[in-house]
Order: structure tokens, then C-alpha cells, then sequence
């Protein structure tokens, strides 16, 4: 592995293709086609790995309240997971072709269902193909794993939690999207543009440079230097999938107060007599 406790490079994934307690899964996807990280799955992916859709698999049907991704139903996944043959003492290496957007999105639900050992492919696909590394079309055939989840409640708050936690002087609430959308001069998708009122804008993009490399071990530590002594640390974006980037930085940066509300701003906007903000 890397210095990174919860990434792998992908020399060492080649190197450990034929590991039989490596499962890897591709985690490609795109909000706008919701069918174009299965088709690209189909055309070409690393060797072994097994196809994991955010809408189907990484998250609940949308409901009124809840936000656009509600977390899995925890038996639904690890009945999934089950089929990829991971046991307690798998690794699973987690890949997206989008700075970890979806990536690490299965890192943290697995980290939340109790199976630490997972990781997310550092460069991602792109750097996968950049280096050389095999592809194929084939499909795995499923596997019998032996996953039971064990989740792990307290790594995930709900809007209840945010309204009375928000004000606490030793609580950070962290707001992940791009700076404009934080600022309400762009909303692509959600009803209402603007942030939770005392939110601070880092934005999940900073983790990574642009090719998708995670930043040095000291960056993330600086990143997240002026928030280290906080009791907890609420992560959101717009719907609890790229925050997932940042509670995986935080990792890196040795903080382990981060808490996702999984929700996010989809959720917050969908209780019109909730305020917002856009200063």
C-alpha cells in the first residue's frame, strides 16, 4: 500500500489482482446518465472487478424527505456484497473515474456497515488505463461471501440532529459543493440555492488534484487544520455522496470526528420553513 491507511496506488492493485481476499468494485457513475458508469463497466474495467450503481445499489428509492441518495438499505447491500464473495477479511479496493465522487461513497458506507477494510484506488480508473494496467469486458461470475453488516449509527446524523447540534460552539458544520452552489449563485439541481446557515464552504474537489491523485499527507492535515479541535465535524453536499470525499480527507488528515449527514442539502431544502443562506 501507499502512506495512505485507506488508499492503494495502482501498482499495487496490479500486483495484487490474483489475491483472493482483494474484491474490487468500480464505482463509476454520472448524475447527468444515470446509465453511464454500468455501460462503461460493460466496455472495459479492471480485471475482477464487480459493478456497484449509485442509485441502485449505494442508495434508497428518493422519498419526500431524505435527499436524492437516502443511504441503502443495510441488509439490500450486504445481500449485494454478498455476491462479490467479500468476507470480514476481504479488502476491498473501491474505484471511480471522478476524483472519488462515488468511490468513496462505498468506502465510507462500508466503514459505516463495520468493514474497515476497504480503500479507494488512488487516480482512479483513468490513472488505472494511464499506467498501462489490463482491462477487460468479462464479467466476474458472483461469488458467496460472508458479509454480515454491523452498522455503525454514530458515523451518520439526520436534519434533526444538524438543527440542534448546529449552534454548539464545538461543532463544525461542513458544506462540500462547489463554492458558488455554498454561495447560491449556481444550483443545477436542487430547489433552493444557498447553504446551512453556519456552514463553512471546503469544497470535495480539493482533495484530489485534477487527475484524480489524492494531495500529499500534509496537505489534507493543513486543509483541515483550522477545524482539528472540534468535537464533531457534520460533513454534508447535496445529497451525501461527494461529502463522502472530505470524511475521507479528514481520515487521511488523522481527524476522526467527522459525521455524515446524509441528507445534505437536498434534504435540508425539502422543509421549506428550514432557513438558508448565501452569505
Amino acid at each position: 500500500m501507499t502512506n495512505f491507511q485507506s488508499v492503494v496506488s495502482a501498482k499495487w492493485l496490479f500486483e495484487h489482482l490474483a489475491d483472493a481476499q482483494v474484491a474490487i468494485a468500480d464505482c463509476r457513475f454520472s448524475l447527468a446518465d444515470p446509465q453511464f458508469g454500468r455501460q462503461q463497466y460493460h466496455k472495459s474495467h479492471i480485471p475482477g472487478a464487480f459493478y456497484l450503481d449509485l442509485n441502485q445499489d449505494l442508495s434508497s428509492p428518493v422519498a419526500q424527505h431524505g435527499g436524492r441518495h437516502p443511504l441503502p438499505d443495510a441488509d439490500k447491500l450486504a445481500h449485494k456484497l454478498l455476491q462479490t464473495g467479500i468476507t470480514s477479511q476481504t479488502l476491498v479496493v473501491a474505484y471511480d473515474d471522478s476524483r472519488f465522487a462515488f468511490a468513496a461513497r462505498l468506502w465510507w458506507l462500508l466503514r459505516y456497515l463495520g468493514h474497515t477494510q476497504v480503500v479507494v484506488l488512488d487516480g482512479g480508473f483513468r490513472g488505472w488505463l494511464a499506467s498501462g494496467y489490463p482491462v477487460t469486458s468479462a464479467i466476474p461470475e458472483p461469488k458467496l461471501g460472508d458479509f454480515v453488516p454491523q452498522v455503525h449509527a454514530d458515523k451518520v446524523v439526520d436534519i434533526t440532529t444538524v438543527e440542534a447540534h448546529n449552534d454548539l460552539p464545538d461543532v463544525i458544520l461542513v458544506d462540500s459543493r462547489e463554492s458558488d452552489r455554498y454561495l447560491g449563485e449556481r444550483e443545477p439541481i436542487d430547489p433552493i440555492a444557498g447553504h446551512i446557515p453556519g456552514a463553512v464552504n471546503y469544497p470535495w474537489q480539493e482533495v484530489t488534484d485534477a487527475q484524480g491523485y489524492l494531495r500529499s499527507p500534509t496537505a489534507q492535515q493543513q486543509r483541515w487544520k483550522k477545524l482539528q479541535e472540534a468535537e464533531e465535524i457534520i460533513v454534508y453536499c447535496g445529497s451525501g455522496v461527494t461529502a463522502c470525499v472530505n470524511l475521507l480527507s479528514l481520515e487521511l488528515a488523522g481527524i476522526d470526528t467527522g459525521k455524515l449527514y446524509a441528507g445534505s442539502w437536498s434534504d435540508w431544502c425539502s422543509y421549506q420553513n428550514l432557513p438558508n443562506s448565501t452569505v
